[in-house]
C-alpha cells in the first residue's frame, strides 16, 4: 500500500482519482483498509462524497478508524446533519469508539447548532475514558463555546489534568466570543503568569478582547506584547491589530501598521477598511479600495462585504449596484454564499424588496446567515407573516437556525400575537439547548407582547445573571400589560443591587408611574436623573412631561416641556393631553396655536387630545371647527375622531346632530361611536331615540363589555327589564363578562393594586375593620 501513496497525492482530478480507484480494484488493493480510508478522504477532498460513502458502504469490515474518517468528511464538507447520522449509527451497530471519532462530532454538532446531542456526546467520551484526551477536551471547550454555553466550557477546562497554549487559546475565545471579553484578558494575564506562552492564535482573540471592550491603553500593551514576542510576521495578527486599533478609536495607530507592510494582502486591505467603517468614515473606507484596486490587489468576498457596508451607511445605490456588478462579473461569490446577506441588507436599507427578491433569486443554496439576513429584513419591514413563512421553510429544509433567527421568528410572533407558533418555537429552543441571553430576551419580549406575563417573569427568573437589556424586556413587559406596581417593583431592584440603569429602563419606569398616577415616585426618578447627569433625551423629557400631566401636576409638567431643547409633535401633543384631561380648555386651545406658529403639523394623535379637550370642557362649536380643518392639514378623521366629536355632540344634547355624523361617516361604524351616541341618549334620557336606531345598535359585533354594559343600563333605567336580560344573556352567548375594576392606593411611598375579592395586603384585616368603624361612626352622627 506505501508504494501507492506517491500517487493518491499525484490525484489532482476527480478523472485521476477514479482511474486510480479502477487500478486498485483491479489489482485487489482496494480491500486493504489503508487504501480504503484513503480513497474515502481523497474523494471527499475534491467534493465527491457519494463516491466517498459507496467505497465506505462496499468495503465489507469497516474499523472505528473509516468510520471516523468517513464523519470527518461530512464535516469538512458543512454536512454536518449526516455526520452526526453517521456516529449514531455506529453506537446502534456497537462499533468500538477511539478519540480520532469525538473531535469530529463535536465539531458537527457545534455547526448545526445541536447542544442536545452535544451534550449527550459528552456523556459518551466521559463513559468512554476521552475525558482526558487533550484534542478531545479542546473540541469539547470549542462545542460549549460557539453554543454559547460558557459554564459548560468553563467546568471542562477547569477539569483538565494538563492545560497547554491550545486550550488556554480555547478558553480565551470562548469568553471573548461570548461578550466576556474583561473575562477572555483575565485568563491571558493567568495564562502568561502560570508560565505558558502563548501563541500568535491566543493573541488573536487578546486583541479581539481589547477592541470589543475599547481598551485603548491595554491594546498598547497588547501591541508592545505582539512586537516584542516578535508575532508581527503573523499577517492575520498584524489585520487584528489594525482591527483592534480601530475599535478603540484610534485610526493613526491602525493606518501605521497598515502602512508599515512592505506588501499589501488582500486580508490588509480590507483590515483597513473594516477600521474605517469601525470610526464610521465611510466615504475614506471607499477611498481606500480606489487605492487597493489601483494597486493591482485583488479584493474577495470580505472586502466587498465591508464595501457594501459603506454603501449602505452613505445610501450609496449607485455604488451599490456597480459593486453587485463587479462582483457577478469577476465571480467572487459565484453562490452568493458569503455576499447574499450583505446585498440583502443593501437593497433592504435603501433600495426596496424588489430588488431583495431579485437577490434571492439569484442564490443558489441559502445558508443560515442568508436565512436569517431574508427573516430579518421582511421583518423590519412589516412583512411579518412572509418572515415567519420563511423561518419555517428554512426549517423544513434541514437548516437549524441560530440564536439571530430565532430571535427575528420570536419577534414576528410577538408583534402578530401568535403565541402557538411562540410556544413551538420555544419548544425548539429547549430541545435544542439554546441558552444565551439574546434569545431569552426574544423569548420574554414574545409572552410580554402576547399577554402571558407569568410564562416571561418564569424565563427572567431563571436567568443567572439578567443583563440590563433582560430587565428592561421584563419591565416594559409589565409595563405594557398595565402591572405598572411590577413594573416599578423591578426598578427599584436594579437600583437597590446598584445594577446598571440606561434611558430605556428610565423611560419604562416613568411610563409605569404615569399609568398608576404616581406622582412621588415620578419625582424621584426625574430627581436622579438630574443628580446621575443622564443626557436630554426627547424621549425620556417627553415622558416626563406626560407623566406630570397625568398624575395632575400641571405647573412640573409645562416646566419640563420648557425646558426641551427639542420638541417632537408628540411632545406637543403630550402637554396639549395634559391641559385637555384637566379641562384647561384655553391653555390647551393656546398650546395648539404655538405649535402651529412653531411650523410644526399636527397629527391624528394631536387633533384627537384637541377634540377630548374640547369634549371635556364641552366647547361644541370649538370642538366643530378643530373636527372640520383636519382635512386641512391632510389628517383624515378616524374612528376615535369620530367617537370623540359623537361624544361631544351626544353630551351637549345635540344628538341628531351626532347621528347625522355617524351616517355620514365614510367606513364601518363600530361599538364605540355608537356607544358615544348611546351614553348621550341615556344623560338626555331620548328614549325614543335609542328605539329608533335599535336595530343598528343591536347589529354591532364587539368584544368590548363597556358597550353591552352600558346598552343594558340604559333597558335597566328604563324598567325594561325584558330587554335588559336579553342583552345580558347576549353578553353571555358570546362569552363576555363585564371586566372588573381595581383601585390603587400609595402606602409609606409604595404603590398597592388590588379589586374586588383580593387580598394582597398584610394589612387588609385593618382595612376592613377600620372602614367597618367609619360605617359605625358615620351612621351614629346621620352622615350617610
Amino acid at each position: 500500500m506505501t508504494m501507492y501513496m506517491p500517487l493518491f497525492r499525484s490525484c489532482t482530478t476527480l478523472r485521476t482519482l477514479t482511474q486510480l480507484h479502477a487500478h486498485l480494484v483491479v489489482s485487489g488493493l482496494h480491500r486493504d483498509p489503508q487504501a480504503s480510508t484513503k480513497l474515502i478522504e481523497s474523494y471527499a477532498q475534491m467534493g465527491s462524497l457519494q463516491s466517498s460513502t459507496q467505497v465506505f458502504q462496499t468495503f465489507p469490515s469497516r474499523d472505528p478508524f473509516m468510520w471516523g474518517v468517513l464523519i470527518k468528511c461530512f464535516m469538512w464538507n458543512r454536512h454536518f446533519h449526516q455526520a452526526i447520522s453517521l456516529y449514531q449509527e455506529m453506537l446502534h451497530r456497537e462499533v468500538g469508539m477511539n478519540g480520532f471519532i469525538f473531535p469530529s462530532v463535536l465539531r458537527a454538532c457545534s455547526g448545526c447548532g445541536d447542544l442536545g446531542v452535544g451534550r449527550k456526546v459528552h456523556g459518551r467520551i466521559v463513559k468512554c475514558g476521552f475525558d482526558s484526551d487533550a484534542v478531545v477536551e479542546t473540541s469539547l471547550l470549542g462545542l460549549y463555546g460557539e453554543l454559547g454555553c460558557l459554564d459548560d466550557a468553563w467546568k471542562v477546562f477547569v477539569e483538565m489534568p494538563v492545560r497547554d497554549a491550545v486550550s488556554w487559546s480555547s478558553i480565551i475565545l470562548c469568553c471573548v466570543d461570548n461578550g466576556e471579553a474583561s473575562e477572555g484578558l483575565e485568563m491571558f494575564r493567568l495564562m502568561v503568569s502560570q508560565g505558558v506562552v502563548p501563541d500568535s492564535v491566543t493573541m488573536l482573540s487578546v486583541a479581539e478582547a481589547c477592541g470589543k471592550l475599547a481598551f485603548w491603553r491595554v491594546a498598547r500593551s497588547v501591541h508592545g506584547y505582539v512586537v516584542r514576542r516578535e508575532f508581527t510576521k503573523d499577517e492575520s495578527l498584524d489585520n487584528s491589530l489594525i482591527t483592534m486599533y480601530s475599535k478603540c478609536g484610534d485610526v493613526q495607530s491602525a493606518e501605521r501598521i497598515f502602512r508599515y507592510f512592505t506588501h499589501w494582502h488582500t486580508a490588509s486591505w480590507t483590515a483597513m477598511i473594516s477600521c474605517c467603517n469601525q470610526v464610521g468614515s465611510f466615504s475614506e473606507a471607499l477611498d481606500i479600495f480606489v487605492e487597493m484596486q489601483e494597486s493591482k490587489v485583488e479584493p474577495n468576498s470580505i472586502t466587498f462585504m465591508c464595501v457594501l457596508l459603506s454603501c449602505v451607511r452613505l445610501g450609496l445605490l449607485k455604488e451599490g449596484k456597480s459593486v453587485h456588478c463587479f462582483v457577478i462579473r469577476n465571480a467572487v461569490d459565484p453562490d452568493f454564499d458569503f455576499l447574499g446577506s450583505a446585498l440583502l441588507e443593501l437593497y433592504a436599507e435603501i433600495g426596496g424588496l424588489k430588488y431583495c427578491q431579485k437577490v434571492l433569486n439569484m442564490i443558489g443554496v441559502r445558508n443560515v446567515v442568508t436565512w436569517n439576513t431574508i427573516i430579518s429584513v421582511y421583518g423590519q419591514k412589516g412583512l411579518l407573516r412572509e418572515a415567519l413563512s420563511l423561518f419555517v421553510e428554512m426549517h423544513t429544509q434541514g437548516l437549524m437556525p441560530d440564536s439571530f433567527g430565532m430571535s427575528s421568528a420570536l419577534s414576528a410572533c410577538g408583534k402578530m400575537g401568535l403565541l402557538e407558533l411562540g410556544h413551538q418555537i420555544h419548544g425548539h429552543i429547549i430541545k435544542r439547548g439554546y441558552s444565551d441571553e439574546f434569545v431569552l430576551n426574544s423569548l420574554i419580549d414574545m409572552y410580554s407582547k402576547c399577554g402571558i406575563l407569568d410564562s416571561a417573569y418564569i424565563i427572567f427568573e431563571k436567568m443567572k445573571h439578567p443583563g440590563i437589556i433582560t430587565w428592561n424586556s421584563m419591565i416594559s413587559g409589565f409595563s405594557r400589560s398595565g402591572n405598572s406596581v411590577m413594573a416599578i417593583s423591578l426598578f427599584d431592584q436594579i437600583y437597590l443591587n446598584r445594577l446598571e440603569i440606561d434611558e430605556v429602563t428610565i423611560l419604562s419606569v416613568i411610563q409605569a408611574c404615569s399609568e398608576l398616577g404616581y406622582l412621588e415616585k415620578g419625582k424621584w426618578v426625574h430627581h436622579k436623573l438630574i443628580t446621575y447627569g443622564v443626557r436630554k433625551d426627547l424621549y425620556i423629557y417627553t415622558a416626563l412631561t406626560d407623566m406630570y400631566a397625568k398624575c395632575g401636576d400641571l405647573r412640573s409638567a409645562q416646566g419640563v416641556f420648557d425646558m426641551m431643547v427639542e420638541r417632537s409633535v408628540v411632545s406637543w401633543s403630550v402637554m396639549i393631553a395634559g391641559y385637555g384631561m384637566h379641562g384647561e380648555i384655553n391653555a390647551a386651545i393656546s398650546l395648539f396655536s404655538q405649535m402651529l406658529d412653531t411650523g410644526m403639523e399636527p397629527n391624528e394623535v394631536t387633533f384627537m387630545n384637541v377634540l377630548s379637550a374640547c369634549s371635556h370642557a364641552g366647547a361644541v362649536e370649538e370642538g366643530r371647527l378643530y373636527f372640520r380643518s383636519m382635512r386641512d392639514f391632510s389628517v383624515e378623521p378616524n374612528a376615535e375622531h369620530f367617537a370623540c366629536i359623537v361624544d361631544l355632540l351626544s353630551r351637549a344634547g345635540d344628538l341628531n346632530g351626532a347621528y347625522d355624523i355617524i351616517k355620514s361617516i365614510p367606513f364601518s361604524v363600530d361599538a364605540s361611536i355608537w356607544g358615544a351616541l348611546l351614553n348621550g341618549c341615556r344623560i338626555h334620557q331620548r328614549m325614543d331615540m335609542i328605539k329608533s336606531i335599535e336595530k343598528d345598535l343591536l347589529d354591532i359585533k364587539t368584544d368590548d363589555t363597556g358597550y353591552y354594559t352600558l346598552f343594558s343600563n340604559i333597558y335597566a333605567e328604563g324598567g325594561n327589564w325584558e330587554e335588559f336580560g336579553n342583552v345580558r344573556l347576549m353578553m353571555k352567548g358570546i362569552g363576555l363578562r363585564k371586566v372588573p375594576g381595581y383601585s390603587v392606593i400609595e402606602i409609606d411611598k409604595r404603590v398597592y393594586r388590588f379589586g374586588a375579592g383580593d387580598i394582597p395586603l398584610p394589612q387588609m384585616k385593618e382595612v376592613y375593620s377600620f372602614l367597618e368603624n367609619f360605617q359605625s361612626l358615620t351612621h351614629g352622627q346621620g352622615i350617610t
